[in-house]
């Protein structure tokens, strides 16, 4: 058994199987994949791999196990690589944010710009996808650090999750609106088309929590991820945002009006994510104080 094999196992995984493009992935042709497969199983003395004819289609019993240190040993080689620059004080490398719409334009510049500061030969990847998909991202390693409020499920327990700052919602509508006046309840907003975030999206699961605990029925006429396209069906009379009070911007928003709800929606919490068995690099360290300094917190 070698390393390269071990790395074949992990690799035919990524690509469900597949012996062709795993050999592609390896820069080998097919045959040799398949040769150190057999020869890996046969020292194990047993299949990795259920077959349908010549076939890969999952993992055995034995295979599900072995794929489990595999991983380990994965993480072990990139965590050496990453020691060792980080030892030698190497300043070129990658930065890969995971994050939503929301969270990429209205709270990270300032933490990036003071990244950039510091680190500027440092390359910054934002990948922008929904919350559910940005655990994934961490998983397959393909984001150092996720960022988002839904979805980072505290038992998961491959992640080191730290709560970023507190946030609330707002009402937003154009200045002639009725619900520009007087107190906000649930049942005037029930009389109005509502826009806001999709399911899954930058405290969606808070206000339908609060609509459920109201016992009013919002009657939500549009969903969007992006806070930018909410305002703008605002903007042409569709009916009334419910978006992030971060995403409020003064001067580019002054023709809005924004309420606040939060006597009526209970207060969101984005937090930020990244694999436990990890090393964290210098770089992504001071980036996460970056992180915690723009949300008013000490690390």
């Amino acid at each position: 058994m070698n390393l390269n094999q071990l790395e074949l196992l992990r690799v035919l995984q990524e690509t469900n199987f597949n012996l062709s493009k795993a050999a592609e992935k390896m820069f080998v042709v097919q045959s040799a994949v398949s040769r150190q497969l057999q020869l890996l199983e046969g020292e194990l003395g047993a299949p990795v791999f259920e077959r349908q004819g010549k076939k890969l289609v999952g993992l055995t019993p034995l295979g599900e196990r072995i794929m489990e240190e595999v991983t380990l040993i994965n993480v072990s080689k990139r965590n050496i690589q990453t020691i060792a620059e980080d030892f030698l004080h190497n300043r070129n490398g990658e930065l890969h944010i995971a994050t939503t719409h929301t969270q990429a334009k209205y709270f990270l510049p300032e933490p990036i710009r003071k990244f950039r500061e510091k680190y500027p030969n440092i390359k910054i990847y934002i990948v922008q996808s929904s919350p559910t998909n940005l655990i994934d991202l961490l998983h397959h390693h393909q984001a150092d650090i996720a960022i988002c409020t839904e979805k980072l499920d505290e038992s998961d327990d491959k992640l080191i999750i730290n709560p970023c700052y507190e946030w609330h919602h707002v009402a937003v509508m154009p200045k002639d609106h009725p619900l520009s006046e007087g107190e906000i309840t649930l049942e005037r907003l029930a009389r109005f088309p509502i826009l806001t975030y999709s399911k899954g999206y930058t405290g969606r699961s808070n206000i339908e929590k609060a609509v459920a605990d109201g016992h009013v029925g919002l009657d939500i006429t549009l969903e969007a991820a992006d806070s930018d396209i909410i305002k703008t069906y605002v903007r042409i009379g569709l009916g009334v945002g419910i978006i992030a009070a971060t995403a409020i911007e003064p001067q580019a928003d002054e023709d809005l009006i924004a309420r606040d709800l939060g006597h009526l929606i209970p207060p969101s919490v984005t937090r930020f994510a990244y694999l436990k068995q990890l090393y964290l690099p210098t770089f992504c360290r001071f980036f996460i104080d970056e992180l915690l300094r723009a949300a008013g917190r000490t690390s």
